[in-house]
């Protein structure tokens, strides 16, 4: 026998803090979130994805998503602005200096019983180790890219991403 689902919160209403997720969790995602390829238009349909979540939700989100160095997809929603944008790129640098999330690096940290900001020697003003930014990573090639969101609690920043990349799988 099926049980219930779980009713979920209105778009509109944010969903009640979840406990924080583990390093290993994390990782787990990283795995799980892994690509068979990618291309410019899978970045406009994964961009897209996340544009429609925001949209239904009423986050006032900005989003980004890069192969390399090129911006492939770039949006900002309804009460988003110029800080959001500042924010991504300095949660993309710490995806593309470590090949991790953003919030799995600020995890590994505070699990050491620190911070990014006091352990890792890196300028504050050009890195955050704050959720939203997660790795593009290709079977069998690696880390390729990012993909970016900028404008809510770093934990529901990554929670979007990895809901997105989840569906984008599933397609």
């Amino acid at each position: 026998m099926n049980a219930s689902p779980t009713p979920t919160p209105a778009p509109s209403q944010p969903a009640a803090p979840a406990a924080p997720l583990t390093v290993d969790e994390i990782v787990e995602q990283e795995h799980r979130l892994t690509l068979r390829r990618f291309s410019n238009e899978d970045a406009w349909a994964l961009g897209s994805m996340l544009v429609e979540m925001g949209h239904l939700r009423h986050a006032p989100v900005a989003i980004d998503i890069r192969r390399g160095t090129q911006q492939l997809f770039h949006a900002s929603l309804s009460g988003s602005s110029a800080d959001n944008d500042a924010w991504i790129d300095r949660k993309r640098r710490v995806v593309e200096r470590y090949s991790e999330s953003s919030y799995l690096v600020g995890a590994r940290f505070r699990a050491k019983g620190t911070t990014f900001e006091d352990s890792s020697r890196l300028d504050p003003d050009e890195y955050a180790a704050h959720g939203g930014s997660f790795p593009i990573r290709v079977e069998g090639v690696g880390v390729v890219g990012t993909v970016t969101v900028s404008g809510l609690p770093q934990a529901e920043d990554h929670a979007m991403v990895v809901e997105a990349l989840d569906r984008f799988i599933a397609t």
